[in-house]
């Protein structure tokens, strides 16, 4: 029997992605041995994997030293991460990970560093011609009083996952209120232009090899009017429409989506991506209107998976198996949906 692979997956709890890294390893057909990592005992993650180990958080100052050594000690081959913060403190620390061995498929931290930052995200699109929704940065009370374009999103520039601590305002008196709530807590946001509908809401995924070549590329037509998959849903009181904010649950149609994808890949490539990258778009009259660039593995992985679109599986065949991987590979389409599913842990 072929030796298994042994992978660390960090941050597995919450229904994040590292749970859902974990469950598109497992629906691989190539041999894993899954290591999960959380920093509480009470994660379903751990559950899901073969070995379990507890790590601080990604901010204690040990955490570099204390990750390396659980590495070392459960001979991991493969070193996925699954949170934002976790991507964010290893990203500047990879040369020496990849020094004891660990395959580390991970973008470059100044890849990492330009998409965690909204403001720097939206720079980025704009020096290179590619579309997103009109935005300002806000650092004080004074900077929202160029903003003269309604309905808006306030947002956080860094963080803000899931459209956490996000708001919709439909007028200069809810910008005002809601700017100012924010400026309390941020040292920064963003105000951007609410734009499309509902039903034109995307997550696109772009796979890249860790030379930069394209693999190929994936969207879901995210279904937002759910109420598993929305964070703040609100109606227009000047034209009727729902007004929605999605969160990190994507659930909708999924397939290839060339219109969508294709300029999805060119933004990849002008960023200079490494594995994976997620876009979070409205598509307008034929255009990508980029709202956000995740530099890592999606949320969406599990059911990427299943219709044949297994990242993580790929990268390690790619790198530690010397398989040939075919760019624009094809895979299913169609619709995936989701719910909650539990897991009983006996009180002993």
């Amino acid at each position: 029997m072929t030796d298994k692979i042994r992978v660390m997956v960090t941050g597995v709890g919450g229904g994040g992605n590292g749970e859902q890294l974990l469950k598109a390893l497992k629906l691989a057909e190539t041999p894993y041995h899954l290591i999960g990592a959380d920093i509480t005992p009470l994660s379903k993650g751990l559950y899901m994997a073969d070995e379990r180990v507890i790590l601080p958080p990604a901010v204690d100052p040990d955490y570099i030293s204390i990750l390396t050594d659980a590495c070392k000690k459960n001979c991991v081959q493969v070193l996925f991460t699954g949170s934002e913060p976790e991507l964010k403190r290893i990203s500047g620390f990879q040369d020496e990970f990849r020094a004891e061995g660990i395959f580390l498929p991970m973008n470059s931290k100044s890849v990492i560093d330009l998409c965690l930052d909204k403001s720097k995200t939206m720079s980025f699109l704009k020096e290179n011609g590619f579309y997103f929704p009109q935005t300002w940065t806000i650092r004080n009370s004074e900077d929202l009083q160029s903003v003269d374009l309604f309905p808006l999103v306030l947002k956080p520039s860094v963080g803000g996952g899931g459209s956490a601590n996000s708001f919709i305002a439909q007028d200069k008196k809810e910008l005002e209120l809601f700017g100012c709530w924010m400026l309390n807590i941020y040292s920064e946001f963003i105000v951007q232009q609410y734009i499309g509908d509902a039903d034109s809401e995307y997550t696109a995924g772009v796979l890249c090899d860790m030379e930069g070549n394209l693999i190929n590329s994936i969207a879901v037509k995210r279904n937002i009017l759910s109420a598993l998959s929305n964070r703040l849903k609100i109606r227009s009181r000047y034209t009727g429409e729902m007004l929605v904010l999605s969160n990190g649950i994507t659930q909708g149609e999924i397939g290839r989506f060339p219109e969508v994808t294709s300029q999805c890949e060119e933004i990849a490539l002008k960023l200079g991506a490494r594995s994976a990258i997620n876009i979070q778009l409205r598509f307008v009259d034929g255009k990508a209107y980029v709202f956000e660039i995740n530099p890592r593995y999606s949320g969406t992985s599990s059911f990427r998976a299943m219709v044949g679109y297994n990242e993580p599986d790929l990268m390690i065949r790619k790198y530690l198996l010397n398989e040939e991987i075919e760019p624009h590979f094809a895979y299913k389409e169609g619709t995936i949906l989701r719910g909650l599913d539990e897991i009983f842990l006996e009180k002993r």
